[in-house]
């Protein structure tokens, strides 16, 4: 049977910034074992699947128990990989769930999905959090986000949104910025179109594979969460959760 809600979890090896990220240790299981085991505590995901052109992943992902596809190295993005293997698996809604954060919980995942099977006017939906720090402000591995009063993204830049003309420090304390976090999910319509759709020059210029919906004059519908997460682009990163956790477990 065809699964109706498909988790999508795209994973390469070869990453420039991070090569081999996904199956690094962190706290004795590898990111991509933590990812895909909080994903499968959602009540509404039918299907999670890892998507990759290595074989290393492939292996990794089977010996925690979990599934793993092999999927073209030719894709520049992971929501264009996500579309191969809907294409292969089938589903209504399709999750692309980035493995570089980690404390999006499966409740967090029910709560868009509810209010996507209750809303068909939802095509695009992401997640977006708070930030809490100059540091992550100016980090432009922190992709921010502006949304207009309708909920739905306006913007996306590696840049600050909005520039704050006339402050002089406390930007934090004028402005409510937020920044992305990488889970997008789709209607099959949407993925299949996103998939078609040419990358677009806003998106090469920021490298931010969600532009290509907003050129292309869609709506993407943003969800704000509050939970600590732990977003991991650089080995730096990671060692930088490694304390985090052991500081949790003491």
């Amino acid at each position: 049977m065809k699964p109706k809600i498909l988790a999508v979890i795209p994973a390469r090896f070869a990453s420039k910034r991070f090569p081999g990220k996904p199956l690094s240790p962190l706290a004795g299981k590898s990111l991509i074992e933590r990812l895909y085991r909080e994903t499968a505590r959602s009540k509404l995901i039918d299907r999670i699947v890892v998507a990759t052109d290595s074989r290393r992943i492939i292996k990794g992902v089977q010996e925690f128990g979990g599934e793993a596809l092999m999927t073209s190295g030719k894709h520049r993005t992971g929501s264009d990989r996500t579309a191969e293997a809907w294409k292969k698996l089938g589903g209504e809604i399709i999750l692309n769930i980035q493995a570089d954060h980690l404390g999006v919980t499966g409740g967090m995942y029910d709560r868009v999905l509810a209010r996507m099977l209750g809303d068909r006017s939802i095509e695009f939906a992401t997640l977006a959090a708070k930030v809490d720090s100059e540091q992550v402000l100016f980090n432009p591995n922190r992709v921010k986000i502006i949304m207009n009063s309708t909920g739905d993204a306006f913007w996306f830049s590696r840049y600050p949104l909005p520039y704050l003309q006339g402050v002089n420090g406390g930007r934090l304390d004028e402005f409510d910025f937020y920044y992305h976090i990488g889970v997008y999910f789709f209607r099959k319509k949407g993925l299949k179109q996103f998939a078609a759709w040419p990358r677009s020059p806003h998106e090469k210029a920021e490298s931010l594979e969600q532009l290509r919906i907003l050129e292309n004059h869609r709506r993407i519908r943003v969800f704000k969460i509050t939970s600590k997460i732990i977003s991991i682009d650089t080995p730096e990163d990671l060692k930088q959760a490694e304390k985090q956790f052991s500081a949790d477990r003491s």
